[in-house]
């Protein structure tokens, strides 16, 4: 077998490929890893067959939605996941063929409704169900401790004590466990009795996960991070430097307008000299009567250089096809020791 583990942060993704078949699957794939993934498997001569999510991620954006769609592989996951782009749905007991390997589907509630765990001959992938050292937590959307108790000691703990876990968040840089080290040494998993467990799960005072009203939604409707509109601005839309820009400040471009986009408040408050103010979230609205030409030159910019990147690329969609972002954002601007207008009051002067 041909297996790789990827790390993002403490998230754990994995491939496991079919040594003669070349065949592949792809489990709990991170978004930020995309590039990863597709060059190891391009190294490896692998094919990815199936994009597997363990269970609705809270905690970090899947990547499984994009994969699927560039790999032409079915996106994996139990039945009972809400999301809509799940393309093969696993009921407990239903394998996936890979080559040579099987992939039983454990379904192992408690996590989420819809967690589930991917046993092989000597390994099981068990998502959030069972971690090293710990458990996924029972406090977030569809989570259940009576379900996870069940999950875990009627179900994961009766595979065999030298079986290989490797789950999909591990925080200290060890690479995997067993079964048998679990049992003697996870802390939670001393908790044998159904209602020590129970106590000890809705005792537990976790804070909530970063991300997790954002990656809730991505995960569960296949709609976009923050993140990755940023990144699909970014892709097509060209920058300007501070300097640049900077030089071309005065009579060395008139055909240039700077496009702040922040809200007025901060606006007023600092901006680049000669810049126009055109909030983003009036672009749409008021950007024929701001900019009758679509042939000019536009450079957008907002304090971090983020909003000022949608903006740009909203303007190219618009028709705008010279329009540029500027690297960086007006705090960059004013950190770099370029001019300001208003300029900033002299130390001890009181601003008005």
């Amino acid at each position: 077998m041909i297996f790789e583990q990827f790390a993002a942060g403490g998230c754990r993704s994995y491939i496991a490929a079919c040594e003669s078949s070349r065949a592949a699957v792809l489990i709990d794939p991170e978004i930020s890893l995309v590039d990863r993934y597709l060059g190891f498997a391009s190294q490896q001569g692998v094919h990815i067959r199936y994009v597997v999510d363990t269970h609705t991620h809270a905690d970090h954006f899947s990547a499984s939605r994009d994969l699927g769609r560039m790999l032409s592989a079915p996106v994996v996951m139990h039945r009972l996941s809400p999301t809509p782009h799940a393309d093969l749905r696993l009921d407990d007991g239903d394998m996936l063929i890979v080559g040579e390997l099987r992939l039983k589907a454990l379904h192992t509630p408690g996590h989420t409704r819809d967690s589930l765990c991917l046993a092989m001959d000597d390994r099981v992938f068990t998502g959030d169900t069972l971690l090293i050292g710990g458990t996924g937590r029972t406090d977030l959307p569809s989570g259940d401790p009576h379900a996870l108790y069940e999950s875990l000691f009627e179900k994961l703990l009766k595979l065999p004590a030298e079986t290989l876990v490797f789950p999909a968040h591990e925080y200290k840089g060890r690479s995997h466990t067993t079964i048998g080290a679990e049992i003697a040494d996870n802390p939670r998993l001393q908790k044998a009795e159904r209602a020590a467990f129970v106590e000890m799960m809705e005792q537990l005072d976790l804070a909530a996960p970063t991300h997790l009203t954002e990656a809730l939604r991505t995960n569960m409707t296949g709609g976009k991070s923050v993140t990755q509109l940023l990144a699909e601005a970014s892709a097509r839309v060209p920058f300007m430097s501070l300097a640049e820009l900077n030089a071309r400040i005065g009579g060395n471009s008139r055909d240039l307008v700077i496009l702040d986009v922040r809200e007025k408040d901060a606006f007023e408050a600092g901006r680049i000299p000669g810049a126009r103010h055109l909030a983003r979230g009036q672009l749409e609205l008021r950007v024929n009567a701001e900019l009758p030409d679509p042939t000019v030159r536009i450079v957008t910019c907002c304090e971090f250089g983020k909003i000022s990147t949608l903006a740009a690329a909203t303007l190219r969609d618009l028709g705008f096809g010279r329009a540029v972002a500027l690297d960086g954002g007006v705090r960059a601007w004013r950190e770099a020791g370029y001019a300001i207008e208003p300029p900033a009051p002299a130390d001890g002067a009181r601003a008005v």
